[in-house]
């Protein structure tokens, strides 16, 4: 008998999706944007939208279409998937993402209500963080229960509380947009929305998800991949809610925020003046939600790959993955940030042509020339943008299309991908030939 989920597994499993996603990261920024923004904000956030939600969406179903990513990576050399994997990883995982979520929790949910705060209370907090983030991780059936039927709902309702609160009590009138999003509001947002680099994530959390459905019991590949869609599906609905309310919030903060000097510090500042003294602790609420649910989803999907490549089971890796992060927060994060951003950089180009390269693998001649090819040319050139993050002169390189956006890699991975269609053709057969 085929197993099927329920509409309230199905909704829950959407909304740990969703969790999984909204880091604090994607909390801080959108507010920035919105100020800058200005009268430009309708054009901005569809930009953003556009890439921020979208992007992340498409590799998802990716994942679902291609059934797990050795679906996905099945015309590459088996090493240099497994090496792919394993760095992608890696850099989203331990070595930048959830240690640096930990770090964010700690800056803006609890250090605020510590009157000496310095590294013995920063270490504490790590260890309980870490802890419970590991506890949740280790059991891989129960995600679906403690994540998005628990943690999300409440951080999605202190989300719809500030969301109503910042449109019924707006604290400024929207002014003239700023900088870039003058002349190209659209452009702009559309850039800002890809570097959020939620894409390569996507392709983390969405095994996650795929095992999540199976500890349900649910079998049926098509089944797994129906469930897989709609969880996307609701997860984006969830991050355009809150992108589209965090822009406004932004927008509406020109005078109140004046000095403010990042997202953060426009969101603190907002909600102290829409709630008073409770503000903190409602900012510290949704603060400490998106980071535990983002790492939990991070560390479950580490352990779970590693797991498959080792003899060490899925729990210990959990372990393992809980205590380095723990002690990353701790000591030398802003090295590791400054090694792991290139690496990422120069990772998301190969994950975009990846889930592009699924897509279209049907109508591909040569699937194996076209993938190699077309991964070799995205490496290559988003090396030029690793380089650029990482402080190197690349100016050289500026008459590329789109240097100055971060995806110097597109134009040459879209004419790779071309050329070889054509080439990887094969040519027609003398009896085809004949009856043409």
């Amino acid at each position: 008998m085929k197993k099927s989920l329920k509409a309230t597994d199905i909704l829950a499993l959407g909304f740990m999706t969703f969790a999984f996603f909204l880091g604090a990261g994607n909390i801080i920024f959108p507010p920035q944007a919105g100020q800058q923004a200005g009268d430009h904000l309708l054009s901005a956030m569809l930009g953003f939208l556009s890439t921020g939600v979208t992007l992340p969406l498409v590799a998802i179903i990716a994942v679902a279409v291609a059934g797990g990513w050795k679906g996905m990576t099945r015309d590459l050399p088996s090493k240099v998937a497994t090496f792919l994997a394993v760095m992608i990883f890696i850099v989203i995982g331990p070595a930048f993402a959830a240690p640096r979520a930990g770090l964010v929790a700690y800056e803006m949910g609890v250090k605020p209500f510590i009157t000496d705060a310095g590294q013995l209370s920063l270490t504490l907090f790590s260890i309980a963080f870490f802890a419970i983030a590991m506890f949740l991780s280790r059991s891989r059936g129960s995600l679906i229960d403690l994540v998005g039927k628990v943690l999300t709902p409440i951080l999605f309702l202190a989300l719809i509380v500030l969301a109503v609160a910042v449109v019924v009590n707006p604290q400024d009138a929207i002014e003239a947009a700023k900088g870039d999003y003058v002349d190209m509001p659209f452009i702009k947002g559309f850039v800002e929305g890809y570097n959020t680099l939620d894409a390569v994530a996507a392709l983390l959390f969405g095994m996650v998800i795929v095992d999540t459905v199976r500890d349900k019991g649910v079998t049926d590949e098509a089944e797994t991949r129906k469930y897989l869609i709609m969880a996307g599906l609701i997860a984006a609905a969830g991050l355009a809610f809150v992108y589209v309310s965090l822009f406004y919030l932004g927008a509406t903060s020109v005078n109140i925020a004046a000095n403010a000097t990042n997202g953060g510090d426009i969101l603190a500042i907002y909600v102290a003046a829409l709630f008073g003294p409770a503000g903190q602790a409602i900012l510290s609420l949704i603060v400490l939600l998106a980071c535990l649910t983002t790492v939990v989803g991070l560390i479950s999907a580490c352990a779970d790959y590693f797991s498959t490549l080792t003899r060490w089971s899925y729990e210990k890796w959990v372990v393992v993955l809980s205590v380095i992060c723990c002690v990353v927060a701790n000591v030398g994060l802003n090295q590791l940030i400054i090694l792991s951003l290139p690496a990422l950089f120069a990772l998301y180009p190969i994950a975009m042509a990846l889930v592009f390269l699924t897509f279209i693998r049907r109508w591909l001649p040569n699937p194996t020339l076209s993938y190699r090819v077309v991964m070799l040319v995205a490496l290559s050139f988003s090396m030029i943008d690793a380089a650029k993050v990482a402080g190197f002169d690349v100016s050289a390189f500026r008459v590329i299309p789109l240097f100055d956006y971060g995806m110097a890699w597109l134009m040459p991975t879209s004419i790779a991908l071309v050329i070889t269609y054509f080439v990887g053709a094969k040519a027609p057969s003398q009896q085809e030939s004949q009856t043409a």
